[in-house]
């Protein structure tokens, strides 16, 4: 018996191994593993990972969303993902039977993790995994699911087009990011207008191809700058052809320049929903 009262039931030693949570929000550091899953998978419940060091990436069928440390992703139930991150890694993830309410029940998105986020995360997963839910510890799962509801979005993701033809020319580009490959040489390539794949570009991603580029340049160059390297040599592998040209684009996406983005503390993160605009 647990001191409550309660019957003190086994704990699970792999996600894998559960049919259904033992309570609404699940985690535990010691009993749940952050183990990164490299192929395509779904859970029947959704997960909200917590990137506390490096930079998480998470694929899905109809985008990549990025996360770096002080953010979250989180991925609803039943949709297929597939997880990518360097080895020193550290995560901390929840798995929710119910999204807080102001979260599409259908939509990734990463969101800010401020501090009073940080340490509820750090405090629940030090807990009981069968915790009782009207008790003290069910009391901080509340407090827990009020702040994520209120958690800014971050611009973090990139949309992926559905249609083949692009969604190849998108992968190749971001497998190399300083590729100079225009949207005219790929249309040749398929033998259709450029007019054409344009058209269907906007209408499968909401970006023009132009601002796709550019978001995903300046995207794939966190995972590089949090590593520590060179803002210069960061510039050159994304395709910025001098170093004031990606530092002034960087600083007029996300706020600060370069240099400065991991060194933000957790309650100046950039909210604002402006990143990635048209303007030249």
């Amino acid at each position: 018996m647990s001191p409550n009262g309660q019957p003190t039931l086994p704990e699970p030693q792999a996600l894998e191994q559960l049919t259904q949570l033992p309570r609404p929000v699940y985690g535990h550091v010691q009993t749940l593993p952050n183990i990164v899953l490299g192929y395509r998978h779904a859970h029947p419940w959704g997960q909200l990972s917590y990137a506390i060091e490096g930079v998480l990436e998470v694929h899905t069928d109809s985008g990549f969303y990025l996360v770096p440390p002080q953010r979250a992703v989180w991925i609803p139930a039943q949709v297929r993902h597939r997880v990518s991150c360097p080895g020193q890694t550290c995560l901390r993830s929840l798995y929710l039977e119910q999204p807080p309410a102001r979260w599409s029940p259908v939509q990734c998105r990463v969101i800010a993790i401020n501090p009073l986020v940080r340490e509820l995360i750090r405090t629940f997963s030090e807990g009981p995994v069968h915790y009782d839910p009207k008790g003290a510890d069910g009391r901080l799962v509340q407090v827990l699911l009020d702040q994520l509801a209120q958690a800014s979005q971050q611009q973090l993701m990139l949309p992926l087009p559905r249609d083949l033809r692009l969604r190849e020319l998108c992968e190749r580009l971001q497998a190399q990011p300083d590729a100079d490959t225009r949207l005219s040489d790929w249309a040749v390539q398929q033998g259709v207008s450029e007019k054409t794949l344009s058209r269907l570009f906007l209408r499968e991603t909401g970006l023009s191809f132009r601002l796709w580029r550019q978001r995903m340049r300046l995207l794939s160059a966190l995972p590089a700058l949090e590593r520590g390297e060179r803002v210069t040599d960061v510039a050159l592998a994304c395709g910025y052809e001098s170093l004031s040209a990606f530092i002034a684009a960087f600083s007029k996406q996300f706020g600060v320049p370069p240099g400065a983005f991991f060194r933000q503390p957790l309650n100046q993160i950039n909210t604002h929903g402006s990143l990635f605009d048209e303007s030249p």
